[in-house]
């Protein structure tokens, strides 16, 4: 599937603006299974600190690619700035554009970038292609592997073990892509958290009433600039937004972005583009 966003072409991109852009710093917070970088982006400063990310599901790597073309546009944005240094100093943005990089490779080449070490077609139901995959490279769901109501959702669920999706793993924190975002947040004061995925043009808000009270009014916020519809709560636990949540009681916030069937296409980019865009903007100024 040679339109995917790939592993290499996220690379290529990140040193792009590291060369380009002299106020931005790049760090690997952890390594995927196949010891792939995870890659961090870090822009200002200042005591207010705000956390993206994107790709924690492989078929929503569209996602990697809304968030750097918006951080892209932010980066020129700031560079044009005649206060640049005072706007550097008043923010700290933390990016993790590609949580899940062995999984968005395995849909870019094929049971092949799976170098032999695990039976992906297996858990793929032998399907030819990994269009529908969500998992890590060894199975597991990476967006299911946090200490939020973990046992409850894993009793709740059909898949009892390794599958290209919704499998918890054995217990929370086994997958070194989750334990990386889980010692980036634990290391670092974020007040709020955003992590885009697809699909439904809507996004999710509270987790079990322990959304802070401003949570509400920055919701209403994103809903006027997007006109995507918030939701409160959702039948869901074990996420990364959910453990943020009711870890910090600070807002977290899950942007379902396109509509339709994953992988959404990226004949949508321009109109996803639109409504998120807004709201990532407004996030640094709630």
């Amino acid at each position: 599937m040679s339109s995917v966003y790939h592993y290499k072409k996220l690379q290529n991109d990140l040193q792009a603006l590291m060369n380009k852009y002299d106020f931005i710093k790049m760090n690997i917070i952890g390594k995927s299974v196949l010891g792939r970088g995870i890659y961090e982006l870090r822009v200002g400063t200042g005591e207010k600190k705000i956390h993206f990310n994107a790709s924690f599901h492989a078929n929503e790597w569209i996602t990697t690619v809304v968030l750097m073309s918006w951080l892209e546009d932010r980066l020129i944005y700031i560079s044009q700035l005649t206060n640049k240094n005072e706007y550097l100093k008043s923010i700290q943005l933390s990016i993790v554009p590609m949580v899940n990089p062995d999984g968005v490779e395995l849909i870019y080449a094929g049971k092949e970038a799976a170098i032999g070490l695990y039976d992906v077609a297996r858990l793929n139901e032998n399907r030819a292609d990994f269009y529908n995959w969500k998992a890590n490279i060894r199975g597991v769901d990476l967006n299911k592997q946090f200490p939020a109501k973990w046992t409850e959702y894993k009793e709740s669920i059909y898949c009892k073990e390794p599958y290209y999706r919704d499998y918890p793993g054995e217990e929370p924190l086994t997958e070194p892509e989750a334990i990386a975002m889980y010692e980036l947040v634990k290391q670092n004061d974020f007040d709020m958290l955003i992590g885009l995925h697809t699909q439904g043009n809507e996004f999710y808000w509270g987790y079990c009433g322990l959304e802070p009270p401003n949570a509400e009014s920055i919701a209403r916020e994103f809903e006027k600039v997007s006109g995507m519809k918030g939701i409160q709560n959702i039948e869901s636990h074990a996420g990364f937004r959910d453990w943020f949540i009711s870890e910090y009681q600070k807002p977290g916030f899950t942007l379902e972005l396109g509509k339709g069937i994953n992988p959404i296409p990226l004949s949508q980019l321009e109109e996803i583009k639109l409504r998120t865009f807004p709201v990532l903007d407004a996030a640094l100024y709630m």
